[in-house]
């Protein structure tokens, strides 16, 4: 073994050392007992309200201002006043436990289906039914007249066919997206589509039923609509090709009409800070269990548990807590925009997107979707992108902060307590954490990929694991405890958890850069990486001061960078000379 690695592996015992005393997340009563969160949320959180309210919002299909989306919005409200939240419009100042619906007028109607049959003429059997494909229909798609329609269905093997065919008072078929055609095929007179592009994760020919589902833009003065396929039902539809002109019968019912869209806001207002508050989104919309009725689930349960906590007198929250269900993205983008003074006092923002998986079934894992860190730049090592992935960052998207660290480190904790498997990918954006991080406020996500069901007719309670949402729920309950009641020892303790992952983030960097030397790389270019991480680190250090900024926390941030600043040289120093 070399000095340097026996240097590192001293480092390693010694950062491990330096964790073990400060290891519980403790709170304090009046008596000065010790509690640990861990302790206060496992005997409470059994995931059980989190996975019925999964169920009941499973069987909508949901959009802003439609049945299945207020239907939820009432549940939510009614499981909230069970708990102790008071509507806003009734409590007086004594009351800490809030909660509130925002209700605002939508630019577009709503919509939901209501039945569709997709027949080809001649055939016995339909292509598709509604009652066992509930994806088929394309968001926003008209109704037929009650009767259905017939026409003939022309496939199109490529957007520039277009132009040459008759296309008027038919229905077309293609493996395509629909987007950028849109319009044209309006123009030629196109009653509707019949569309299949599967994405190959979701392994279309073992799930042959799956159907992704499709939107159209909001069809105010068309009659248009859509019909997205199975493989089977792809595969069926081009074997009538072969026998030649192919007849088929739609009918397709929806209702569209004006509505409001609804937000529900509840709080558990701070004893000591209340302007200062962590923030947790889970949107209502889109029509799976897993996306994201299991998110609504999860975060019910974690209000409901936070409130009974709070009653039962072992902690108190001295920062305020907020729990928001809403549409993606849009809805946690008004609450950080609408009210300039509350959004400068959010101090974290967690998003809950996809948090119930059962991956024996649908594949993939847990993760935690790191701040924008340089992983999202150089993603090497054990950084990997999911298949959804993301595009290469660069240094100035950079959000160095403790909250990713803090947070891995907490559900890293509960994945070793109830032998649940935790990871993490770099950023790559499309929930409610941007709405947070575009406002220059730390924000994570916490969801499961790769799934096999994502988005897709079967992603259904039995792809949803009780087991799962009792994990998720517990490890950010019991951390977003310890962060509204941070104080110096927090920050302490945080720094301490920032130092070890920097100092092994550098060695393995290293390790990473002197392979990549011997394989062609240059020092320069080598250097840059190693060089990023460590101010990120360093800016990492910087933010506890937003816990506190006493003496002692600001004495142990100089030191510990002074440390990194160390280490990164010598590593710097090595690979220059390798």
């Amino acid at each position: 073994m070399s000095q340097f690695l026996e240097k590192t592996c001293i480092l390693r015992f010694f950062y491990a050392l330096l964790l073990v005393i400060p290891l519980h997340l403790h709170s304090q009563n009046k008596e000065g007992e010790k509690y640990e969160y861990f302790d206060l949320v496992r005997p409470k959180f059994d995931g059980k309200l989190a996975y019925e309210t999964t169920d009941y919002v499973a069987q909508y299909w949901r959009v802003p201002g439609n049945t299945g989306f207020n239907n939820s919005v009432k549940w939510i409200a009614k499981e909230l006043e069970k708990a102790g939240y008071v509507l806003e419009s009734k409590a007086d100042a004594n009351d800490r436990l809030t909660y509130r619906i925002e209700s605002r007028p939508m630019k577009d109607p709503t919509w939901e289906p209501v039945s569709a049959l997709l027949e080809i003429l001649g055939q016995t059997d339909p292509i598709l039914v509604s009652t066992l494909n509930r994806n088929m229909t394309y968001l926003n798609s008209v109704s037929t007249p009650k009767e259905g329609i017939t026409a003939e269905v022309v496939p199109i093997g490529a957007k520039e066919d277009i132009p040459n065919l008759d296309l008027k008072s038919k229905v077309v078929f293609m493996e395509f997206g629909l987007n950028c055609i849109y319009q044209e095929l309006l123009d030629k007179g196109v009653l509707g589509v019949l569309t299949y592009n599967n994405p190959t994760y979701l392994q279309p020919e073992k799930n042959i039923t799956s159907i992704q589902f499709r939107s159209l833009p909001p069809q105010a003065d068309t009659k248009f609509w859509g019909i997205a396929l199975s493989f089977e039902a792809k595969e069926r539809l081009k074997s009538a090709f072969k026998r030649g002109e192919t007849m088929v019968k739609v009918n397709i019912q929806t209702k569209i009409y004006e509505a409001e869209e609804l937000t529900v806001i509840a709080n558990i207002k701070g004893s000591k800070k209340p302007s200062e508050r962590l923030v947790f989104s889970a949107h209502i919309q889109e029509p799976g269990a897993n996306d994201n009725a299991s998110g609504v689930g999860a975060q019910l349960e974690m209000a409901s548990v936070a409130a009974n906590l709070i009653d039962s007198g072992p902690i108190d929250y001295e920062r305020t807590m907020t729990f928001l269900w809403g549409d993606e993205i849009s809805s946690t983008h008004r609450y950080i925009q609408e009210d300039k003074t509350r959004a400068q006092g959010i101090k974290w923002g967690i998003s809950l997107d996809m948090v119930g998986e059962n991956t024996n079934i649908t594949g993939g894992s847990f993760l935690i979707e790191k701040m924008p860190d340089p992983s999202a730049i150089w993603t090497r090592g054990n950084d990997k992108h999911t298949e959804w992935g993301g595009e290469v960052l660069s240094l100035k998207d950079m959000r160095p902060h403790y909250l990713n660290d803090f947070i891995i480190h907490n559900f890293r904790q509960q994945g070793e307590f109830a032998n649940w498997e935790v990871n993490t990918n770099p950023f790559e954006g499309g929930s409610d954490h941007t709405p947070f991080l575009k406002a220059n406020i730390p924000g994570l996500l916490l969801w499961h990929f790769t799934d096999q069901f994502y988005h897709t007719d079967n992603d259904r309670i039995d792809k949803v694991s009780q087991k799962t949402l009792q994990n998720v729920g517990t490890a950010a309950l019991a951390s977003s405890l310890q962060l509204v009641n941070a104080d110096e020892k927090t920050a302490l303790w945080i720094l301490s958890i920032l130092e070890k992952e920097s100092f092994e983030r550098l060695e393995n960097e290293f390790e990473q850069s002197q392979v990549a030397i011997e394989k062609g790389s240059n020092f320069k270019f080598e250097k840059q990486i190693l060089s990023a991480w460590e101010e990120w680190y360093n800016k990492a250090y910087g933010s506890v001061i937003d816990i506190d900024d006493s003496p002692k926390t600001k004495s142990a941030i100089a030191q510990k960078q002074s440390n990194l600043k160390s280490y990164y040289n010598k590593l710097i120093g090595r690979l220059k000379n390798q």
